[in-house]
């Protein structure tokens, strides 16, 4: 503890104040953009939350940044009971806050829903890097690639079975991509993972729902609700709020969707808000968005690769993996490349647990820049 508390005081000079800065300016064009996607149903109760739970996110991230890694590695197993008890809250307390998915915890007495998975996005990423830490020396060795794997088929099964929300499950497999094929996991490992999905696809496509088939048919099939009124609906919206903002866009508060009460685009604060940024600031409103949350990956990256620590680097390419899905996802699902499932754009996209679970994850990358080797042989050396 007492440890903890010298780090804490010395977070200001030790803490990684460049990527703070990058997701406070990040975070403050998203303020602004809520703001205005949100204008026409005129109260303030969306950018209050937001600029509150983005408080909450950077004392996060001082905290977190607080604790040496070597904790986490330590406490692996409890970190697993955690996300399992957590997410297995979603049964009591579960709700789907109308998105069809039960992925929500609505707990009495607590002012604001919390999204589990969220949270446990951030303890993967250290049960991740741990277990590959553990097989260092082995990685591609079939007991080690088990337990890589067994650990994400038990937190995608628990969050399948109990939210059935597929954009956030996809979050963990993408994760684990990132950090095996960084961490050295033989490619052979992903050719016969490409080869088991293809051979079983068949299987998957006939258990997944019409609606799951329609998503991904309007990418490759332009015969697929061709009108526009089905499924492609909210896509063709999209698309017509990007394009229409031309080079620079209306202006705030002047798009013609997103301030059209009655006709406005689908979730324009949320999951399609970089629509919305495209017809209020155009395209140079989007490349600079692209711009900033490139700088963040960028970091997460740059700190590991100076970190001569192997659980640590995992870390830093675990987060940045997590942010390159989530912002791949969104932009392909807003400009009609990727499937619709419901991922919000980083920092940009209204969300309480969202906005304070991703400064609590770059928590764990600024504690890699203020210790980017192990400092467990200092608990063993008696001060003078």
């Amino acid at each position: 503890m007492y440890r903890f508390l010298q780090e804490l005081k010395n977070f200001f000079r030790k803490g990684d104040m460049v990527l703070l800065l990058l997701c406070l300016i990040t975070t403050a064009f998203g303020v602004i953009m809520i703001a205005s996607t949100t204008n026409y149903m005129g109260n303030l109760r969306y950018i209050i939350i937001q600029i509150a739970a983005a408080g909450i996110g950077v004392l996060l991230y001082a905290i977190i940044s607080s604790i040496d890694m070597d904790f986490w590695a330590e406490h692996r197993i409890s970190l697993v009971i955690f996300n399992t008890l957590l997410l297995l809250l979603l049964i009591p307390f579960g709700t789907d806050n109308n998105t069809g998915n039960r992925s929500w915890l609505d707990i009495p007495l607590f002012p604001v829903d919390i999204q589990p998975a969220e949270i446990c996005k951030i303890t993967y990423i250290l049960i991740m890097a741990s277990v590959m830490a553990a097989h260092q020396s082995k990685l591609s060795t079939i007991p080690s690639v088990a337990h890589m794997i067994l650990h994400l088929g038990l937190l995608v099964g628990l969050n399948m079975l109990l939210s059935r929300d597929a954009g956030v499950s996809l979050i963990f497999v993408f994760i684990f991509i990132g950090m095996a094929f960084a961490g050295g996991v033989s490619l052979w490992w992903f050719i016969l993972a490409i080869g088991g999905i293809v051979a079983v696809w068949p299987i998957l496509w006939s258990v997944m729902g019409e609606h799951q088939r329609n998503r991904l048919l309007i990418l490759v099939d332009p015969t697929v609700d061709a009108d526009g009124i089905g499924a492609r609906f909210h896509s063709r919206m999209s698309l017509q709020s990007l394009t229409g903002g031309g080079f620079a866009g209306h202006g705030l508060f002047d798009g013609n969707r997103t301030q059209d009460a009655d006709n406005h685009l689908f979730a324009q604060h949320t999951d399609y808000i970089f629509s919305a940024i495209g017809e209020e600031l155009g395209f140079v409103g989007c490349m600079l968005v692209l711009l900033m949350m490139i700088c963040i990956i960028a970091r997460c990256v740059y700190v590991g690769l100076k970190s001569p620590d192997y659980m640590r680097r995992m870390v830093c390419f675990g987060a940045a993996a997590a942010l390159i899905f989530q912002v791949t996802s969104n932009v392909g699902m807003c400009i009609g490349v990727t499937p619709v499932i419901g991922l919000t754009l980083p920092f940009m996209s209204y969300g309480g647990s969202s906005i304070v679970s991703l400064y609590a994850m770059l928590g764990l990358v600024s504690g890699v820049h203020a210790r980017p080797a192990s400092t467990s042989h200092e608990l063993y050396i008696r001060p003078y």
